[in-house]
Formats: C-alpha cells, structure tokens, sequence
C-alpha cells in the first residue's frame, strides 16, 4: 500500500511568509511587521525568538490562535487593539477601542513641554486635555516625578484606560478630570485668593480631522478608533481654537500652552495662538519633518 504524503508542516518561518503575503495583498501598510507582533503574541515569544526558532513546527492550537488573529487584522482592526498594547515613549500603554492608539508623533508633544518648561521642572504643574489613554499625561509624570499632572477627557471610557495606565505605570502623581476641555479641570482646581490654581503647562492632542477627510482616512482608523478623538469640526480647528482661547484663563504668567495639530494646520493654529496673545511661538515638527506642534508662552496684558 503507498503511503499517503502528509502536507509539509507549518512553521513560524513559512507561517509568517503566508501573513505576510496575505496583508500585503490586502493593502497592509507594515505586512511583515504586522505578521510578526501576531505571530508573536499567538506564541507567547518575542520577535527575536521568533527568528531563532524559525524551523520550529508549530501545534494546531498555536495556528488556531494565530489564525483567528490574523482574521482580525484582514478586517483593518489596529495591530494595537489586537495586542492590547502601543509602545510610548518607552513605556507599553493600554489600548483599545476606547482610545486613540498612541503615535510616535505625539512624543513631540511631550518633548516640547519638556523643553518649554526647563525653568520649572522641579514643581511644574501640567493640564493635559483630551487625554486618552493618558500617554502624554502619564510620560510627563514619569519623566518629571515631582510635578503635578492634572488629565482631562470628556470620555469617562477614554478615563478608565488612563486611570488604569497611571497605576500599572506608577503614575501617582496624575489626577483625573471628566469634562468637556477645561471643565474637566475646573472641579479639581484648589481655590485660592487669586481665583483657581493655575498650570505652568498646558498640552492638548485634540479632535483636529476636518470632517470632509473622516470617509478618505484608513480603514484602521476610520472604522474602529473613537470618532468622538478624531472630528475637529468642519476645518478641524474647531477643538483647537477653543483650547487657544481658553487656555490664558488657566495659566500662569509665563505659562506654557502645547497642542498638537495635524498636517498643515500649523500655520493657522500659529495665528490662532498670535491672536490670543501668546509670544515665543514655536513649531515643532515630528519624526516625518512635518510641523506637528504649536506652542506658546502666556504673558498678562
């Protein structure tokens, strides 16, 4: 009797060739790399180990697993929400629907207040608006321990993920608010002779998609990352030009005002800044060279 051939097994060498062809056939940005952070979370290793034991056959419950993700990722859900985690700054932050995925661009907004706010760096005090996961919030904490971060989001959802992300992270000292902008903030500020307490610092990744540019967006984040963190209004400016005016009211003399913008948008949220009186305004651009940050110091009339 001849022996019936049995299929070639598959390994983690010829599975992720598969996915990787597949995702790229499907318009997939980062095929191999996606594949990768699939294939490792499915095993439970690291990419490095992924490549060390290429050879190794994999079991029908480990393709079972990596299948299902992989179904996952044909339907543009983000490779972040798959993992249940984004890289910031350094540090793994929670993700999911309820949340924007964190950026490598939005470590600029970070890096300006950082820079921006030298002189008081020991006891600085920081408002961070339309927080999210909390990333921005939570690294200036980590990174400037004595500081006091008040974080802010009109999701109560988007607060549970950054509530949970400041104690797994070790970020006591962030404070949470729930309002629309600076109202979140308004019921934790401390009354004082002068009025409320006021921030050395103010940053702010908003809502800034014109509305017109929501249907041409990728799928990944048109279809699954929170509408409610992604519409800016009809030019996109309509969040950030409410976060420049108001933003005087709750500063210090000296204080510092960072937003994040989108592509583009720099230039105009420069006036928006001029006109409510801000001097020293900067542009920071991220990793693409692209303008990515406005920011501008407060100085009384």
């Amino acid at each position: 009797m001849t022996a019936v051939a049995q299929p070639p097994a598959w390994t983690s060498e010829s599975i992720l060739r598969w996915a990787t062809d597949d995702f790229r056939a499907r318009g997939i940005d980062t095929p191999r790399l996606d594949a990768e952070l699939l294939l490792g979370q499915a095993l439970s290793v690291t990419r490095i180990q992924l490549i060390v034991d290429a050879k190794r056959p994999l079991s029908s419950d480990e393709l079972a697993r990596f299948r299902e993700l992989v179904k996952r990722r044909r339907a543009r859900e983000p490779v972040a929400y798959i993992l249940g985690q984004r890289e910031f700054y350094g540090r793994l932050f929670r993700v999911d629907r309820r949340v924007l995925v964190p950026r490598p661009d939005t470590e600029c907004l970070v890096e300006a207040a950082l820079e921006r706010t030298n002189g008081v760096s020991l006891s600085a005090r920081v408002l961070d608006l339309c927080t999210g996961s909390g990333c921005v919030a939570i690294t200036l904490a980590r990174e400037r321990p004595t500081t006091r971060v008040m974080a802010c989001d009109i999701s109560e959802d988007a607060l549970a993920v950054a509530r949970d992300n400041a104690l797994r992270l070790g970020a006591y000292n962030v404070a949470f608010g729930r309002g629309d902008l600076f109202a979140g903030a308004a019921s934790r500020m401390r009354s004082t002779r002068t009025g409320f307490e006021r921030f050395d610092v103010v940053t702010a990744n908003p809502p800034y998609i014109p509305a017109g540019e929501i249907p041409g967006l990728q799928p990944e984040i048109r279809e699954h990352e929170p509408r409610l963190a992604l519409l800016g209004g009809a030019d996109g400016l309509s969040v950030v030009a409410r976060i420049v005016e108001g933003a005087p009211a709750v500063l210090s003399e000296g204080g510092v005002l960072a937003v994040e913008v989108a592509a583009g948008q720099a230039e105009a949220v420069d006036a928006l800044f001029e006109k409510r009186g801000f001097t020293a305004i900067e542009r920071k651009r991220d990793y693409g060279r692209i303008e990515r940050v406005v920011s501008g110091i407060f100085r009384k009339a």
